[in-house]
This record gives C-alpha cells, sequence and structure tokens, in this order.
C-alpha cells in the first residue's frame, strides 16, 4: 500500500504522520511524532521568527523528513500556520526548510487550516454526532472555529489571533498565574469571542491540537500518553473550570511533572486552557469531545486522497 507523509509546523509544535492509502482510500497511521519546538516564540511582539525557534524547528524537521522517507513516503506534504504567516522573515525559515530538510513547506492561509481540521474531525465525528459539528482547533499563536451544518458542510470559519503561546506571552506576568493576569485573559478571550455566531441547534463541539489533548490528559491521568484513549473523549465545563482553576494556580515546576503533562507545553497550557474553557461557553454548549487527529489529517487527505491534487 503507498504511503504518504505530512508535517504539521504549528507555533508551539511540529508534529509527523506517516500514513498508508488503504485500497478503499482511508488512511491508517503507520507513525506519529510530536515535538515542542516553540517556533512562534516572540512573534507577537516582534513580527520576527527568531533565531533559536527557528533552528529548534529545522532540527525537527530535518529528522520527521528522514524518518517519513525511511519509513517508505512517497511524498511529503508540509504545512506551516500562524507563526509563519505572521512573520516578516517567513520567507527565510522556507529557504532553510528546502535546503536542509529537502521539503516545501506551504504557509497555508487561517480559513484552509479551519477548512483541513473541519475535514479531519467530519471523517470521525460525523457519524456518531446528534447533530453538526463545530470544531475548533486551539493552537500556539491562532485558534479556529469551524461550524457545520447537518449536511456536513462548513457553513462557518473564522481564525482569531489567540493562542496559548501568544497569550501567555501577552498576558501572563507571574508562576503562578496571577488573577490579574487571569482576568485580563478571560477579558480579552470573552471580548474576541463576542464575534462569534449562535452555533447551530444540537451542535456538537470537537476540540483538536495540544491544548485539547493534553487538557484531556492531564485530567485523566493518561502517562505517557495514548492518543488511543484520548481520542472521542469529552471533557465538560465542569471540569474543564476545575483543571483550569488548578493549572492556573499551580507553579510551572509542578505543572511540569503532571501525568498526562509534556513539561515542555506546561508553560503555556494555563492559557490554553483558558482559551478551551472561555470558547466552550462562549459557544453555550456544556462541554466538548475530544480528537487527536487534527491538520496533519486533514492535509493527508487533501494532498493525497482520493481525486487530491499533487501539485
Amino acid at each position: 500500500m503507498p504511503r504518504f507523509a505530512t508535517i504539521d509546523i504549528g507555533t508551539n509544535s511540529v508534529l509527523l504522520l506517516v500514513a498508508e492509502r488503504t485500497g478503499d482510500g482511508r488512511f491508517e497511521a503507520v507513525l506519529e511524532r510530536a515535538e515542542i519546538t516553540r517556533l512562534g516564540r516572540g512573534v507577537d511582539a516582534t513580527r520576527r521568527l527568531s533565531a533559536e525557534g527557528m533552528e529548534a524547528t529545522l532540527s525537527v524537521l530535518e529528522a520527521f523528513a528522514r524518518e517519513a522517507r525511511e519509513q517508505g513516503a512517497q511524498d511529503i506534504a508540509v504545512s506551516a500556520t500562524s507563526a509563519a504567516r505572521d512573520a516578516v522573515n517567513g520567507a527565510e525559515f522556507l529557504e532553510a526548510a528546502k535546503t536542509r530538510a529537502g521539503v516545501t513547506v506551504e504557509i497555508i492561509s487561517g480559513q484552509l487550516e479551519a477548512e483541513l481540521s473541519f475535514a479531519a474531525v467530519s471523517s470521525d465525528f460525523s457519524g456518531e454526532a446528534a447533530g453538526p459539528l463545530l470544531v475548533l482547533d486551539i493552537g500556539g499563536g491562532s485558534t479556529e472555529f469551524i461550524y457545520g451544518n447537518p449536511a456536513g458542510h462548513v457553513d462557518f470559519r473564522h481564525s482569531f489571533d489567540v493562542g496559548a503561546v501568544r497569550l501567555t506571552e501577552r498576558f501572563v506576568r507571574s508562576d503562578p498565574m496571577s488573577a490579574e493576569d487571569r482576568a485580563r485573559i478571560q477579558a480579552h478571550l470573552r471580548d474576541t469571542f463576542k464575534a462569534l455566531p449562535p452555533p447551530p441547534p444540537a451542535s456538537v463541539l470537537v476540540g483538536v491540537a495540544g491544548t485539547v489533548t493534553t487538557v484531556y490528559a492531564v485530567k485523566h491521568a493518561i502517562d505517557p500518553y495514548d492518543a488511543a484513549r484520548v481520542h472521542g473523549g469529552t471533557l465538560s465545563v465542569g471540569e474543564l473550570s476545575a483543571l483550569v482553576d488548578q493549572l492556573c494556580q499551580q507553579p510551572l515546576e509542578e505543572r511540569r511533572t503532571l501525568p498526562g503533562m509534556q513539561p515542555k507545553r506546561a508553560d503555556v497550557i494555563p492559557s490554553g486552557a483558558l482559551i478551551l474553557l472561555e470558547a466552550v461557553k462562549a459557544l453555550g454548549l456544556d462541554g466538548c469531545r475530544v480528537s487527536d487527529r487534527g491538520l496533519r489529517w486533514g492535509l493527508l487527505a487533501h494532498r493525497f486522497g482520493a481525486g487530491a491534487s499533487r501539485s
């Protein structure tokens, strides 16, 4: 069976997926990897990718591209999102990626990012959802909301410039997070999310990406991380509220040691969890489902699925 790979370069992390395309057109994972490289460190303030963030990301990108080829991937699709979109020196990073890893990085728009995340979620959850799907994709630099309709098509999508790294850099001044810092983040999120239209009746919200899966893994002490135990889980508003209180009140060193926590994500997880909680509240819902399959799966189908363009 043919194998293909996708690499998703985000503001906070880099994700690798190598998958086989089966005879009926489905994809089955062969290898998945994730590394936190913080490409977007400082971008919110400087609009530039830092030398440290670029080097850490390029090193991981080289390793992931090599692994994908060793696994027999016929082609590798690589996407970059919020940090690379916002940085004035993004072209420098793209050229270095081609030289060092032999891959072409496509900087995708927030709108395409939303569509790909929705496609990944829809393929897994549409059959079991009682109503239309809503997708929430919380990244390091931006957060996407996608509303599906009963026919399974996208009716609304929007990318907001709020993410776990961006909000931490902008608002957090103490460890643990002070009540004042938390209040500023919540006020900013509530003001930002006022732009959201009401979701369709009976909507089911599915959260994707590392913030959501980490919050679930910490809540259930899933250590080491097990995608099969995380994917399809549920987080209620009550559970989220309690966990947000815990994460905001704990110092960084304590958060790093929590079962289910990636130590490199511990500094930004309070802000990320606040985004998740405030998003659920803004939508007027009582909780969300959890998906371990985000943009990298949508990109796989977009680039290498039946009828997809290989250009």
